[in-house]
C-alpha cells in the first residue's frame, strides 16, 4: 500500500455536462472532508462504501466553488484497492482545475500517468495483463477490438497463463522435494507424466501464440497501404472506401504526392488507409520523394490494394510493382473495366486475389468481401480460444516461455536427470509469470503504466 494519496482529473479537458476530479489513499477522505460541505453536514468518512452525496466544494475563503456530487469507494473494493473519494462537478476548464489545485493545497500530490491503475495492480486488484487490457478499452477503435480487450481485462488471458503455470510450478516443487528430501521416501515424477503434461502445455502456448498477429490487427488496427501507378484510381478508391472525398480525384497522374492517412472500421476490423503516390519514374523531385515514401511503406505494410487500370497497357513500372508487393498479403484491384480493356487479367500471379470493378460505377462490396475474407478467416478459430494475444510483448514472453519448455523437453526425452529439466521449467514459469506481472521487473511495470493518461 502506499503511504500517499493521489489525485488528478479522470474526464477531459474542456467543456462538458460533468468534470471528475479523482483521489486515492490513506487520507482521500480526510482530504474530500476538507473540501467539501454536503448538505446535511454529512462527513464522508463516515458514509458507507458506494454512497453518493450531494453538497458544495468550498475553498480556502469558505467560498463556493461548484455544487457536486462526492462519491465515496473504501478500501479494498474500490478500483485502486484504497480509500477512493470522486468529485464531480460541471464541466468545465476552470472550475474542475481549481478543484484539483484545492485538494492539492491540502496534501494531496498530482498523479502520474497510470497511477491509479498501478495501484490497483500493485495492491493485487489487477493483474498486469488486465492492466494494459484497460489501455486497449480506451484506446478501442472497434466494437471487435472492444470486445477482445474486455475480455481480456474479464481475465480471459490471465486465466490461461495462471493454468499453465499452477502445472508447471506442480512438476517444479515435486521435482525439487524429491531432490531435496530424498530420505522422505518421497515419489519420484514419472518422466511419462511430465511429457504428458508438458506437452499439453506446450500445446496452449503454440495456440496463443498462433492468434498473436490477428491479436495485434484488432488492437492496433491492419496497415493497408493503397499502392499502384499514377492514375489508376487509388484516390478514388480511398474515396469509396471511406463514403466521402478525403483525396484529391483528376485526371493528371501525380495528383496524390504525400501519403493521406485515415481509419476505417470494415465489419469491426481496423483498416488504416495510406494512399501513396503514384509509383513511376520522375524528374519531380517532390514526385521522386513521395514514390520513395510509397514504395517504404509497402514494406510495412500488413496488406496491400494493389490498383491497376484495365484501360492502359501494362508497364514496367506495373510489373515491378507486381514483384515489390508480391511477398505482401494482397488484393489486385483491376479498374475501369467499364472501358476498353487493354489486358487480360491471365498475365496477373494466378495465386493473388483479384476483384475486378469500375471504382466509379461499380459497388464496392466484392471488394471489401474480398479483403474482409483476406484478412478474417482465422478469426472464428481464435476467438474459440478463449483468449488472443493482443501485444507484441506479450508475444515475446511466450516464445521464450515455449523456447525455454522445449528445452525442458528435449532434455526428459534424453533421460538426463530431473534436476537438469527444472532448469528450463523454471524459466518458462518466471517468463508466463511476467505475463501476468507475477515476477516481472519493476522498470518494465514503470514503462507499461506510462503509457496511461493522468488520471487513469
Amino acid at each position: 500500500m502506499y503511504n500517499d494519496t493521489i489525485a488528478a482529473i479522470a474526464t477531459p479537458l474542456g467543456e462538458g455536462g460533468i468534470g471528475i476530479v479523482r483521489l486515492s489513499g490513506p487520507d482521500a477522505l480526510k482530504i474530500g472532508d476538507q473540501v467539501f460541505r454536503a448538505k446535511q453536514n454529512k462527513k464522508l468518512k463516515n458514509l458507507p462504501t458506494y454512497t453518493l452525496a450531494y453538497g458544495k466544494i468550498i475553498d480556502r475563503d469558505q467560498k463556493v466553488v461548484d455544487e457536486v456530487i462526492a462519491a465515496v469507494m473504501l478500501k479494498p473494493k474500490s478500483y485502486t484497492g484504497e480509500d477512493v473519494v470522486e468529485l464531480q462537478c460541471h464541466g468545465g476548464i476552470v472550475v474542475i482545475q481549481k478543484i484539483l489545485d484545492l485538494v492539492l493545497s491540502y496534501g494531496a500530490r498530482l498523479a502520474e500517468p497510470g497511477e491509479f491503475t498501478k495501484r490497483a495492480f500493485l495492491n493485487g486488484r489487477i493483474d498486469l495483463s488486465q492492466a494494459e487490457a484497460v489501455i486497449d478499452v480506451i484506446r478501442s477503435k472497434t466494437e471487435l477490438s472492444l470486445d477482445l480487450a474486455v475480455q481480456q481485462l474479464e481475465g480471459s488471458l490471465s486465466n490461461r497463463i495462471q493454468e499453465m503455470r499452477e502445472k508447471l510450478y506442480d512438476i517444479i516443487v515435486r521435482i525439487e522435494a524429491s531432490i531435496d528430501f530424498p530420505e522422505d521416501d518421497i515419489p519420484d515424477v514419472e518422466y511419462s507424466e511430465m511429457k504428458e503434461i508438458l506437452a499439453d502445455i506446450h500445446q496452449d502456448i503454440t495456440r496463443l501464440l498462433a492468434t498473436a498477429d490477428s491479436g495485434k490487427v484488432l488492437r492496433e488496427g491492419l496497415k493497408t497501404v493503397i499502392t499502384g501507378k499514377p492514375n489508376v484510381g487509388k484516390s478514388s478508391l480511398l474515396n469509396r472506401l471511406l463514403n466521402e472525398n478525403r483525396a484529391l480525384v483528376t485526371d493528371i497522374p501525380g495528383t496524390t504526392r504525400d501519403v493521406i492517412e485515415e481509419v476505417l472500421n470494415l465489419q469491426g476490423i481496423p483498416l488504416r488507409l495510406l494512399d501513396t503516390a503514384g509509383i513511376r519514374e520522375s524528374d519531380d523531385l517532390v514526385e521522386q520523394m513521395g514514390v520513395e515514401r510509397a514504395i517504404q511503406l509497402i514494406d510495412e505494410a500488413d496488406l496491400v490494394l494493389h490498383v491497376l487500370d484495365a484501360s492502359s497497357e501494362l508497364t514496367e513500372d506495373d510489373f515491378s510493382l507486381l514483384e515489390k508487393t508480391a511477398k505482401k498479403q494482397r488484393v489486385l484491384i483491376v479498374n475501369k473495366i467499364d472501358l476498353p480493356e487493354k489486358w487480360s487479367i491471365d498475365v496477373l500471379p494466378q495465386d493473388a486475389k483479384i476483384v475486378k470493378t469500375s471504382l466509379v460505377r461499380d459497388s464496392l462490396d466484392p471488394v471489401i468481401d474480398t479483403i474482409i475474407g483476406l484478412i478474417k478467416s482465422g478469426y472464428v478459430q481464435q476467438k474459440q480460444e478463449g483468449a488472443i494475444i493482443t501485444r507484441s510483448r506479450h508475444k515475446q514472453l511466450l516464445s521464450l516461455a515455449l523456447a525455454d519448455l522445449e528445452q525442458a523437453q528435449e532434455t526428459l526425452s534424453n533421460n538426463l536427470p530431473v534436476d537438469l529439466i527444472a532448469i528450463g521449467l523454471q524459466g518458462a514459469l518466471e517468463h508466463l509469470g511476467e505475463i501476468t506481472g507475477e515476477t516481472v521487473r519493476d522498470n518494465m511495470i514503470d514503462r507499461i503504466f506510462e503509457q496511461f493518461c493522468i488520471g487513469k
